[in-house]
């Protein structure tokens, strides 16, 4: 593990996202996986301390996924960061977007009934300032 990686997720927002991200993985993992074997995360961010004392028990696939979005969070050029649906840069290979898309997809509504409601609503903010300032740069 890096030392930039370390720095990086000791920062508040970078910290919270990536337990954001192991909460919809939880999420996404015990309703799409439900007879995969499941341990807790170990990581890079998990061995920080980044989940805190309950890391994500997640399956292998969905393990993976979540390593490689822990990095991808930690290296991001952006600041602030932007959603990744209206970043003009790429950090995830396409493959990876594309299951990270579904987790998102799946999880983040379901999340607002699983203890992130208030999330949820700043983040449905944000998008919708995203889209306007998109439209108005257009």
């Amino acid at each position: 593990m890096s030392e930039r990686f370390a720095e990086k997720m000791a920062q508040h927002d970078v910290a919270k996202d990536t337990r954001l991200l192991g909460d919809f993985a939880v999420i996404y993992c015990n309703d799409n996986h439900p007879d995969a074997e499941r341990a807790p995360l170990d990581s890079s961010g998990a061995a920080l301390g980044v989940y805190g004392k309950r890391r994500p028990a997640v399956c292998v696939e969905c393990a993976e996924l979540l390593a490689y979005a822990e990095k991808r969070r930690a290296s991001c050029p952006k600041d602030p960061k932007p959603f990744c649906s209206y970043c003009d840069t790429h950090c995830y290979r396409a493959d990876m977007r594309e299951r990270m898309r579904d987790v998102m997809r799946y999880a983040g509504p379901r999340s607002v009934l699983r203890g992130h409601a208030i999330d949820s609503v700043k983040h449905l903010i944000e998008g919708r300032r995203h889209a306007r300032a998109a439209a108005r740069d257009s």
